[in-house]
């Protein structure tokens, strides 16, 4: 074994099981982590100079992969309309062809009266059976 601040050279090391007593199962006993921080402040841009991260131009979205399995039950998922979305494009992206729009207004009839209305922040059920 080494101590902790002499590294161990790299070509002594050997990713073939030890045969150890625990069965020839890896041993991590020793693993050791590190993180380094940067003090906040000035400096690094982030910061809304009252020493709080500022997270205001923070965005999310959310991409599905059709078929998948994930939110809203029996087969269906969901998406979180961006700005500049349309349920022919949401249909592109997610069914390989906008015309499958319909399938997505119908899913979603107890919150779209209008197909072409829908507003960033609202969140879509995406059939599965489209």
């Amino acid at each position: 074994m080494s101590s902790p601040n002499k590294p161990i050279d790299p070509d002594s090391l050997s990713l073939s099981p030890s045969g150890s007593a625990s069965g020839g199962k890896p041993d991590f006993s020793n693993v050791q982590g590190h993180t380094d921080t940067v003090p906040g402040g000035s400096g690094g841009g982030g910061s809304t100079g009252s020493g709080k991260p500022d997270f205001s131009n923070v965005q999310s979205h959310t991409d599905t992969v059709p078929g998948g399995s994930g939110g809203g039950g029996a087969g269906s998922q969901t998406y979180t309309v961006q700005k500049g979305d349309t349920l022919s494009h949401i249909a592109q992206r997610h069914y390989g062809k906008a015309s499958k729009w319909h399938a997505i207004f119908e899913a979603n009839r107890d919150q779209l009266d209008n197909p072409d209305l829908i507003q960033p922040g609202q969140v879509l059920k995406l059939p599965a059976d489209a």
